[in-house]
């Protein structure tokens, strides 16, 4: 149920997902760019659109990001779509993959790309592609309900409509989550993920797939 409150000083940017922001100081001037990075001329500006295009279309997020930079002190309130946690996390170099729709807001010197999850993907309700975000600065991402973080030494099982985020250290293969096609049909659990490694494992309480499985039966 949260929101996220950004002090900024003069000259500040912060990169936000189009349609989060909720309040914004009249110092702090908003500007909408592809959420790609299209520098380098006309072909960079056409693979930024088609980048931009594949992370609305498969990787669930927006198509466009705005940009907000503070002439002076001010402030912006951003707030995602879904009511639940949000977790700040402070990049030194290192990455982390998200769920699809999970980015909320960025700044700082960060990479923020699609990663291609494989065709093992396609079984998956994560998807087909996943966002990853590394170098250095500041990242917030959303979750649908509270957030619990796993620390993964050897092997864990989980339900893929709970991972919220995890580290690239981790390797993760999708199985049945019981035995037999029984299992599979009946048990309401469907695919999950087994992540193998040592990492840590970012949980969300709540299952938006299970929601939209609960509340279709009622829809006239």
């Amino acid at each position: 149920m949260g929101t996220l409150d950004v002090e900024l000083e003069a000259g500040d940017v912060l990169s936000a997902e189009a349609g989060a922001m909720v309040l914004r100081t009249p110092s702090v001037v908003m500007t909408t760019h592809l959420n790609a990075s299209a520098q380098g001329g006309a072909f960079a500006t056409f693979k930024a659109l088609a980048i931009a295009l594949i992370r609305r279309v498969m990787g669930g997020d927006t198509f466009l990001v705005n940009r907000f930079q503070s002439a002076g002190p001010g402030r912006v309130v951003l707030a995602p779509p879904l009511t639940g946690q949000l977790v700040h996390r402070s990049l030194a170099g290192d990455a982390i993959i998200l769920r699809a729709g999970a980015y909320l807001a960025s700044r700082g010197d960060l990479d923020v790309r699609v990663r291609w999850a494989g065709l093992r993907g396609l079984f998956s309700k994560q998807g087909l592609f996943f966002v990853q975000v590394s170098g250095q600065g500041e990242l917030w991402f959303s979750a649908y309900g509270a957030v619990e973080e796993l620390d993964i030494d050897g092997s864990h099982i989980i339900d893929n409509g709970h991972v919220l985020a995890f580290e690239p250290t981790l390797d993760f293969k999708i199985k049945n989550a019981g035995s037999g096609s029984l299992g599979f049909l009946a048990s309401g659990e469907g695919l999950v993920l087994e992540f193998t490694g040592r990492g840590k494992v970012w949980l969300q309480t709540r299952n938006l797939e299970a929601l939209v499985g609960w509340i279709s039966p009622l829809l006239p």
